[in-house]
């Protein structure tokens, strides 16, 4: 029972500071909560807590704030993340639903994720690593150039004009396409070297030029366009959030300018279990980010997995369940999108 208690204070601190911004005393907490005990009984157990190091007092001030352990106690001891209202939900469908293409969409989605936290958004881009062909077009474009155009699971569209030394025979060219979405559509990146190498297969020698060349620009473009990227949208809320918050904001935007960081981050959480992976402080090891907490999740994937991930950035006092619950929302409606 005192256990339970005691993460009822702890819950009730976190909320408190959240809002507030100010430490938290045992008379604000009998005042605005019903806790069901004496302040003699709730001062004990912060007493407990701060020895725990779940909370600490700042300064000389009579009042508490969470910890970065005391953050992750609340976090892991939620049982549910807060529902978007249905209003915001169908702001969300309607907002991403008319995106143009998927450079519009990700462009969309990091922007809504910005505007619902008021932190720092970062959507990592569907790259061709994780992506696997959808489609492949080919249209001949003159007598002696031929369109070569990919078309991913995840909507990205990549186009590349191919110059041949002889005239297209569209037979063939039909012939290639056919054999190339046969054996190519559906696989990984991983997976189109085999597919690719048996493409020759049944084709005459004279018409191999046309199919090696045209393999040579597919693996070409996949080599190309599968490095990794995020997207960033939001580094001005940085600068409203207040001092107390994040001391020095300068280290926070040079981490986020370091792409290679949000990526090791994204790989580290697609490894945790929870719908939505959370590092708090110190958690995320880097320096710039001691003061700030990013929130993740997966997207892409209507069967469950993922092939990028979408998150959101701020100070450790935030609203933990908001900023959940609008990344996780964002990303349902991302994947939602991208498969169709």
């Amino acid at each position: 029972m005192s256990e339970d208690r005691r993460l009822d204070v702890l819950r009730a601190i976190v909320e408190d500071y959240v809002a507030t911004k100010e430490p938290v005393g045992s008379r604000a907490l009998v005042e605005r909560h019903s806790l069901g005990v004496s302040p003699a009984t709730i001062r004990n157990d912060m007493a407990a807590l701060e020895e725990g190091g779940y909370i600490a007092q700042p300064h000389t001030s009579a009042g508490r704030v969470p910890t970065d352990k005391g953050y992750r106690l609340f976090v892991d001891q939620l049982s549910t993340v807060k529902p978007l209202s249905s209003p915001e939900r169908r702001a969300i469908g309607t907002f991403l639903e008319t995106a143009q293409d998927l450079d519009d969409v990700v462009d969309r989605a990091v922007r809504l994720i910005a505007q619902l936290t008021q932190q720092v958004a970062v959507v990592q881009y569907p790259s061709l690593r994780r992506s696997a062909l959808r489609h492949v077009e080919l249209v001949p474009v003159g007598l002696r150039h031929l369109l070569v155009v990919l078309i991913t699971d995840t909507g990205r569209v990549e186009q590349r004009t191919l110059e041949l030394g002889s005239d297209l025979d569209e037979s063939v060219v039909g012939r290639l396409r056919t054999r190339l979405n046969v054996s190519a559509a559906g696989r990984r990146l991983s997976e189109l070297p085999v597919a690719l190498a048996e493409l020759t297969e049944g084709f005459a020698p004279t018409d191999k030029i046309l199919v090696n060349a045209v393999v040579a620009v597919v693996e070409e473009t996949l080599a190309q366009e599968s490095e990794e990227r995020v997207v960033l949208a939001g580094t001005a809320n940085l600068a409203r959030v207040g001092s107390s918050d994040v001391r020095s904001i300068g280290p926070v935007l040079e981490a986020l300018e370091e792409q290679v960081v949000l990526l090791r981050l994204f790989s580290e959480m697609a490894e945790d279990h929870a719908a939505v992976a959370v590092r708090i402080g110190r958690e995320t090891q880097h320096d710039g980010l001691v003061e700030t907490s990013f929130v993740t999740t997966g997207y892409g994937d209507e069967g469950g997995g993922s092939v990028a991930r979408i998150g959101s950035i701020g100070p450790l006092r935030m609203d933990y369940p908001g900023t959940m619950s609008a990344v996780r929302a964002v990303a349902r409606y991302l994947t939602r999108i991208l498969a169709q």
